[in-house]
């Protein structure tokens, strides 16, 4: 007998995003799944990057559709107008900036993640198990104590971020959480003059203001000159200020310098600092015997932010803080809610530890990704692809080395170099912008995407080696290009 509130008007048949046919929609996932492995096997035969025409620019222009037109037609949408035009980070010769390519392993993770779609701030389940024993493998990989405090976040902006904000908790001398920065004097971090632009976000986003951070210079090599910051700090102690703590870079984003991580630890030791380690991706070389002295003294931080969409191969997004004491982790973030409260039984139990770590109560599934490659590659497979990029870096710092039209615009200690094109007959005052147009012509031409950056006055092109997909033969390619647009670019003046 037919239920009489099917065709009530007071009480209309109740909705659901569930498809309406199931069959129809496992088809369509398949089709999904199947189109997206052809999509990553077949990535060397497309160009990199390519501009969006003007009609597919345009087409986003669209207005706000309040009817659907089905699973189907969204996903050929994006088929037509969306994945053929990405900035190119796949790729094999894709080495702009510092952006990971991710793994179809990683996709699929991300996949059965967003199936699950569990609430990550805690509570008695699985996920959270992950979570934990993934925290315990990167603070193992790391050097640092098996019970430190950590916690996934979006990326090396925020998990830097947490750990300056514990660092303030730790060592303001007041109760920041209560008083905010009305409880004393100012208080001032240091940082190298190459550390990454987070430093400046986060210290307004901490009310700290731009005062607070004092940028110290490098040396000849784009490291933390100890001089300069000793100096720093006692000026700002004579000033009346409080030193807070000191930022250490293990691979800066502009030349892949690192600090001398092990004086800075000293330093922050005898002054009683925080310390520091912002390790986006060269906290990975640590993970190899052969890198690691390269990073030595990161394992003696208060607090280390690093990503694992970068060097750890991740698909977006995935980053982690460690903080060495825990209770001062959880002491900096934690707060209560009757909504809230946490049981001896039930969901609740085992309370909501990731929510008390950071700022985001509601948090994905990021662990099953990093949990899944580690079990399925083995870390020692990173490690080597680690190492393989850095042996990579070096390959091309000789190739232009040993091209008489190139030359290095920065030394090469890790896995980011950045040279130029530079023939002895090109004047100096000519030579930024015909690299500046050499770029251009590289990514527009779909050969390769690197990226620029400037150093001394002098515009690089400048190339990021964290691509587990990228051969030697692709970096031949890439000095071949260069020396050939140089050429055509410097004729055509």
């Amino acid at each position: 007998m037919r239920d009489p509130k099917e065709t009530d008007p007071a009480h209309p048949p109740e909705a659901t995003l569930d498809p309406a046919d199931w069959d129809a929609f496992r088809a369509l996932a398949h089709r999904m799944v199947d189109d997206t492995v052809e999509y990553l096997a077949t990535l060397r035969e497309r160009a990199p990057w390519q501009p969006m025409p003007p009609t597919v620019r345009d087409g986003f222009d669209e207005p706000l559709p309040r009817v659907g037109e089905g699973e189907a037609a969204a996903y050929e949408q994006f088929r037509a107008r969306v994945q053929p035009y990405p900035n190119g980070n796949l790729h094999p010769r894709f080495w702009g900036w510092v952006q990971g390519n991710g793994t179809p392993l990683g996709m699929m993770a991300d996949m059965l993640a967003a199936a699950m779609n569990p609430h990550l701030a805690g509570f008695n389940q699985a996920p959270a198990r992950v979570e934990h024993q993934v925290i315990r493998w990167l603070a193992q990989l790391m050097g640092f104590p098996a019970d430190a405090g950590g916690v996934l976040v979006t990326g090396g902006t925020m998990a830097n971020l947490l750990g300056l904000n514990v660092a303030r908790h730790a060592r303001a001398g007041w109760d920041v959480r209560k008083l905010g920065m009305e409880g004393g004097p100012r208080l001032t971090v240091y940082g190298a003059s190459e550390t990454h632009g987070w430093i400046r976000k986060a210290v307004e986003l901490m009310g700290m203001g731009h005062r607070s951070y004092r940028p110290v210079a490098v040396d000849e090599a784009y490291r933390i000159d100890l001089d300069a910051l000793a100096a720093a700090v006692r000026e700002d102690r004579a000033a009346g200020h409080r030193p807070l703590c000191v930022i250490g870079t293990a691979g800066t984003v502009n030349t892949g310098a690192t600090d001398d991580l092990a004086a800075l630890a000293d330093f922050c030791a005898a002054e009683g600092l925080w310390f520091h380690v912002d390790g986006a991706f060269g906290a990975w070389a640590y993970t190899s015997d052969a890198l690691r002295p390269m990073v030595a003294g990161m394992e003696r931080a208060d607090s280390l932010g690093f990503d694992l969409h970068k060097w750890g191969y991740l698909p977006f997004e995935c980053a982690c803080v460690l903080v060495r004491d825990p209770a001062l982790h959880r002491a900096a973030f934690a707060s209560a809610a009757p909504y809230l409260a946490v049981s001896e039984r039930g969901v609740t139990a085992g309370g909501l530890p990731f929510a008390d770590r950071g700022v985001d109560l509601t948090r994905g599934f990021k662990a099953l990704k990093v949990w899944m490659s580690f079990k399925a590659h083995g870390v020692d497979a990173l490690v080597r692809l680690v190492e393989q990029n850095v042996a990579q870096a070096r390959y091309l710092a000789a190739r232009v080395e040993a091209s008489p039209s190139l030359e290095l615009v920065a030394p090469v200690p890790l896995n980011v170099v950045c040279f130029r094109y530079a023939p002895a007959d090109l004047p100096e005052a000519a030579r930024n912008a015909v690299n500046e147009e050499i770029l251009l012509r590289l990514q527009e031409g779909g050969i390769a995407v690197p990226s620029g950056t400037t150093l001394g006055g002098r515009f690089a092109i400048r190339c990021a080696i964290v691509n587990h997909r990228s051969r030697r033969a692709d970096f031949d390619a890439l000095v071949e290009a260069v020396e050939r647009i140089g050429r055509e670019v410097v004729e055509g003046r």
